[in-house]
């Protein structure tokens, strides 16, 4: 672990260099695909729309997992700019594009150039907060399993930061080796990284300290992927079971 005077430093770096690579492996996506360039009219909306649904997304979901802060600390800067949420950020920056794509007009789907950016930046992301270890508030809870990892308070936890970047690693590697079955339905690469992350997120929330305990003894990060698994399965399942070359249900 680094110094706790050095967390927040390092923490930030490895956000930029989340953003950074992840922007750039959106473009060589768009390029890979041979559609239009990011700066095309509707893609350029769909960037934007992303970029500040991600914004929004990211501090709203925090202040639902830490509402007791969001009461405490109102109306100062920390409310507008302090704590982000992952799972924030890819809900609103989803809403996002999907406003932008009905203003705009865009009917095709356009998330699966989304898929390995995501990926990418989720895991580069967690290397930060995994350095940051107890100033970042991303730990699991103290465990005996010889993984354990001491953050500096001589408690063992589970490292939930390595435990997501081996997710994103697998769950990345899963997409890309059915790339070319997926691409017949265009969007369900997408719709399978959403729902894959949120059921993650889900289940391993609860090894992660809860900050503030809603009902069902789950965190407002579990409560809201709980509520975005129901609302976004659907849509998801159908679009699997319209994918070509599965078997067909056979009549009993």
């Amino acid at each position: 672990m680094i110094p706790a005077e050095y967390a927040a430093l390092v923490h930030g770096l490895f956000e930029a260099l989340a953003l950074a690579l992840g922007a750039a492996a959106y473009r060589f996506a768009k390029r890979r695909a041979g559609g239009p360039g990011i700066l095309a009219p509707g893609e350029f909306a769909v960037a934007v729309g992303c970029v500040f649904g991600a914004a929004i997304g990211n501090k709203a979901v925090f202040w639902i997992e830490m509402p007791h802060l969001f009461v405490q600390y109102w109306p100062t800067p920390t409310v507008l700019f302090g704590g982000q949420s992952m799972v924030g950020g890819l809900l609103g920056g989803l809403i996002g594009v999907e406003i932008a794509k009905k203003l705009t007009g865009i009917t095709r789907s356009t998330g699966d150039a989304f898929v390995m950016p995501v990926l990418l930046g989720l895991a580069i992301g967690r290397v930060g907060c995994f350095l940051a270890g107890l100033e970042d508030g991303t730990y699991g809870v103290a465990t005996e399993m010889p993984w354990g990892i001491d953050f500096g308070d001589g408690i063992r936890r589970h490292p939930t930061q390595l435990y997501e970047i081996a997710f994103a690693g697998v769950l990345a590697w899963v997409l890309a080796h059915w790339r070319g079955r997926l691409a017949d339905c265009p969007g369900l690469s997408f719709k399978l990284m959403v729902i894959a992350y949120l059921a993650w997120r889900l289940a391993v929330d609860g090894i992660k300290p809860m900050p503030y305990v809603y009902p069902l003894g789950l965190s407002g990060i579990q409560w809201v992927c709980l509520a975005a698994l129901i609302a976004y399965l659907p849509a998801t399942v159908r679009l699997w079971a319209a994918l070509p070359g599965l078997p067909e249900r056979k009549n009993a």
